[in-house]
């Protein structure tokens, strides 16, 4: 017997790319590690004590620093992001802060008073006012509020008072600071900061009165981009029905959550929420991991309405109406749909004016629900499977059954008909063989009388069951003859040997056109049959 070798279980290592802020930490730890663990090396790598970290992205909702890593079964690489939502935003050198308000953009919520119209601008921070960049203008990130309106001059001729005045003055309601004598900011009914009414006007998300849902998505995901970068969540092109097919209707271990944006351009949070929210890395990979991100453009009446009957078809009057009565200023939404049953459940209904951190709790309280639901399922699947398998295996083992039945029966009609051909056969040669024995026995030379004057010869034959018969030959018979008399008993010379005694000879070698006289079988003889081989 061979010896077993026993082969040690290597450890099996995973890699973490950790997300914190504007850091990125990479940690490779064995599976039998902790979550602890993970948390004491981003202690030493961050300077951030353990206990104030929620370290967030695991697929599964239970996860405590003592959770060992072979116990959630990971992939190989896997992603993870770091809240610390007691601890405030650390501070910067002064250089590296204005390089990046540099690099930030800047939401400008600009209301124009004469025309009572409200602006949403972006601009980055390296933008100009008077020379000055917005980066060191004392402008609050990322979003500030200005009101535009013209100055009134305390003496003011009659020319003058014909004569339109161009010059602008603009308050900051943010922090009361005070941009005069910006005259490059002309408000010209249509005309502000220098730029045409129409430069501010963006190409639609979407195009008005769509009837294909596909080719609208595809027309949105081309100008998010364009106006967000890349780095957005992926949205699904189709119509909203097979959003749901995607999420809801596959097998209970692949299904999602379903995430609805729903985008619109004259809200004022609008930029704001899709730049510096919905485009954070962190909530661009949890949306990609845990749902199937659907979208559509609420700008247009035409579009707006499409929506809400889908709503209404969909989700029901309740959940239609709650939408139809969002104001502009509270877009863009949020709706996390979970798929039940028998109906589709929404579950929170999130509004623009939020933060990264209370969209990704938001995002990951609708997952924990989810997955209570989803561990459900899954254990349901897996019961029915398990009953469906016996069902199959039962009918399997039937179809078996039958089939063996089946067989058994058509093997022994198949010997019975095999019996019954044979049976034929046999009695076809019996009643041949019958046929010629009849005939030899009819074309035998009449036996001649013991008082012949002819030579006579008398044979005496024992069969092989022991049993005699005797005839009276003339000697000038031929030796056919006798076979012809000895097959005519039952015994043809094909299947038979006729053997003599004293010599002991094969007398069916002998050549059966000779008399018996000349092959010495006269005056008598005994002779023996026996069977051939």
């Amino acid at each position: 017997v061979p010896s077993r070798q026993i082969v040690e279980r290597q450890p099996r290592m995973l890699d973490f790319r950790v997300e914190y802020r504007d850091r990125n930490v990479d940690v490779v730890l064995e599976d039998s590690s902790t979550v602890g663990d993970i948390k004491r090396i981003l202690e030493n790598e961050l300077q951030i004590p353990a206990s104030k970290m929620l370290l967030k992205g695991w697929k599964t909702g239970d996860v405590d620093d003592s959770t060992v890593l072979k116990t959630l079964h990971l992939p190989k690489n896997n992603s993870l992001y770091v809240l610390t939502p007691d601890l405030p935003l650390p501070s910067s050198s002064h250089s590296g802060a204005l390089q990046e308000s540099l690099n930030q953009n800047f939401m400008l919520l600009v209301t124009h008073r004469e025309v009572q119209r409200e602006y949403n601008l972006n601009f980055s921070g390296s933008s100009t006012i008077q020379e000055m960049t917005l980066a060191v203008s004392g402008l609050t990130f990322p979003c500030h509020r200005l009101t535009v309106g013209r100055r009134s001059s305390p003496v003011q001729t009659r020319e003058q008072s014909e004569e339109q005045c161009t010059d602008v003055h603009m308050v900051s309601d943010s922090d009361g600071d005070d941009f005069e004598d910006a005259t490059e900011f002309g408000v010209d009914d249509g005309e502000m900061f220098g730029v045409a009414s129409s430069a501010l006007r963006k190409s639609p998300m979407m195009p008005e009165n769509a009837e294909n849902e596909g080719d609208a998505l595809l027309q949105f995901t081309a100008e998010f981009s364009s106006r967000y970068g890349d780095c957005h969540p992926v949205y699904f092109i189709g119509s909203l029905e097979a959003a749901f097919q995607e999420a809801f209707y596959g097998k209970a271990r692949d299904r999602k959550l379903l995430a609805i944006y729903l985008h619109h351009d004259e809200s004022v949070l609008t930029n704001v929420f899709c730049s510096q929210m919905l485009c954070a890395e962190s909530i661009v990979s949890y949306l990609s991991q845990n749902f199937i991100t659907w979208a559509w453009d609420m700008t247009k009446e035409a579009n707006r309405a499409r929506f809400l009957t889908m709503c209404t078809r969909h989700f029901g009057s309740v959940v239609a109406q709650t939408i139809r009565t969002q104001k502009t200023d509270q877009f863009p939404l949020f709706l996390i749909i979970m798929g039940k049953r028998s109906s589709n459940e929404v579950l929170n209904v999130i509004q623009g004016n939020t933060t990264v951190d209370e969209l990704m709790m938001r995002l990951m309280a609708a997952m924990e629900i989810f997955s209570a639901q989803q561990q459900e399922d899954i254990k349901d699947e897996d019961e029915r499977e398990a009953r469906e398998n016996v069902k199959r295996e039962q009918d399997e083992a039937y179809r078996i059954s039958l089939e063996a039945d089946r067989a058994k029966r058509e093997a022994q009609e198949r010997e019975m008909a095999e019996q019954f051909r044979l049976e034929q056969i046999r009695k076809e040669q019996e009643e041949e063989r019958e046929a010629i024995r009849l005939s030899l026995e009819q074309s035998l030379p009449p036996e001649p009388k013991e008082e012949s004057t002819e030579s006579v010869s008398k044979l005496r034959i024992r069969t092989p069951s022991g049993e005699f018969f005797e005839r009276r030959f003339l000697a000038s018979s031929k030796l056919q003859v006798v076979f012809d008399f000895v097959a005519s008993k039952g015994y043809p010379w094909e299947e038979y040997k006729l053997l003599g005694t004293f010599p002991r000879r094969d007398v069916t070698q002998l050549d059966p056109n000779k008399s018996l006289l000349e092959v010495k079988l006269y005056p008598q003889e005994t002779l023996f049959l026996e069977a051939k081989e």
